[in-house]
């Protein structure tokens, strides 16, 4: 069953509690399989979750974008476990304490640099992937992701909702602990493709 919400306080229940959304602008969720795949348009340093997702590049610095400001928000303490880790290969995954930020977690994930090839696509769906499994493996309920690739790396916007849809929908099919997933979009084109993809699932 869909639900819309458009209020600023949105309560998403689930059976460890509740996830509270403040300030929200709108939210779009579809209930399947008993887990939550929703829509948000916010700033993803504001959500209160288990862990956000970054669309990283392969150094973990920092960056430009919603990398900068995840790495602004969170302060040092993000910086100094990224520096330990020593960077990210394309499609791979890894996490990091969230530092100051609202959530838990950060996992950072490095999506490719389209270039229309077959590997950029299987680079998403394994950049979608690597993030999901280590939400599973600490044992988190919740995640929002930032759109990975869509801006600078210029991945085409309604083929990567397709693609981060269908990965995050197969994954929850068999999830133990995931019951919700949020991506966190800034535009109005983006949260409009991702709410036309869900509403047809």
């Amino acid at each position: 069953m869909n639900i819309e919400y458009r209020t600023r306080i949105i309560d998403l229940l689930r059976p460890s509690g509740v996830f509270l959304i403040r300030g929200v602008k709108d939210v779009y969720c579809i209930e399947k399989i008993n887990k939550k795949i929703c829509v948000i348009k916010e700033d993803i340093t504001k959500l209160k979750v288990d862990a956000i997702v970054n669309a990283a590049n392969n150094t973990l610095l920092g960056g430009g974008g919603v990398d900068g400001a995840i790495h602004r928000a969170g302060g040092s303490e993000i910086l100094e476990e990224c520096k330990k880790i020593g960077g990210c290969a394309t499609g791979d995954a890894k996490i990091t304490t969230g530092g100051k930020l609202p959530s838990k977690y950060v996992i950072h994930t490095v999506g490719p640099v389209f270039s229309d090839k077959a590997k950029d696509r299987e680079d998403l769906k394994s950049a979608y992937l690597s993030s999901l499994k280590l939400a599973e493996e600490n044992k988190l309920n919740n995640i929002a992701f930032s759109s990975i690739s869509t801006g600078v790396y210029g991945f085409p916007k309604k083929e990567a909702v397709e693609i981060s849809t269908k990965v995050v929908l197969d994954f929850l099919s068999k999830s133990t602990h995931l019951v919700e997933v949020l991506f966190c979009v800034f535009s109005d084109e983006q949260y409009e493709l991702y709410k036309d993809e869900l509403s047809q699932i």
